[in-house]
């Protein structure tokens, strides 16, 4: 962030942080990142760990998580084509703080309220 920047502040409507943060939240940005905290996975071993997530939504949500730095794509220079991801240094930290919460919801789990169902 250059010297003359505002200071971040997530709570702030005009802060980048908040494209970072709308990353980490989404579902499938949260749960991609779990199932990278693994190792390194080729997309339909992502998309067979993470149970529910389309094609389409799973290369947006590596496009997105690239972009930002949190993933690593290297590709492979082979017949078939052959595409890794693996967590950048920053990804892992974020995957380990995710990691936390994801055990917290789950060991809380009965003391949740039932919640809508999900359309």
């Amino acid at each position: 962030m250059p010297e003359d920047a505002l200071t971040p502040d997530v709570m702030s409507a005009n802060c980048p942080s908040r494209l970072v943060l709308r990353q980490l939240t989404s579902r499938w940005g949260f749960l991609v990142l779990l199932a990278l905290k693994d190792g390194t996975m080729r997309f339909a071993e992502i998309r067979r760990r993470i149970d529910g997530i389309s094609e389409r939504m799973l290369s947006e949500t590596l496009g997105n998580l690239v972009a930002i730095g949190l993933i690593r794509r290297q590709d492979h220079n082979e017949v078939p084509p052959r595409v890794d991801y693996t967590l950048t240094p920053l990804g892992e930290e974020a995957a380990r703080r995710l990691r936390h919460l994801a055990d917290w919801i789950e060991h809380s789990l009965p003391d949740f309220a039932p919640g809508p169902a999900e359309a």
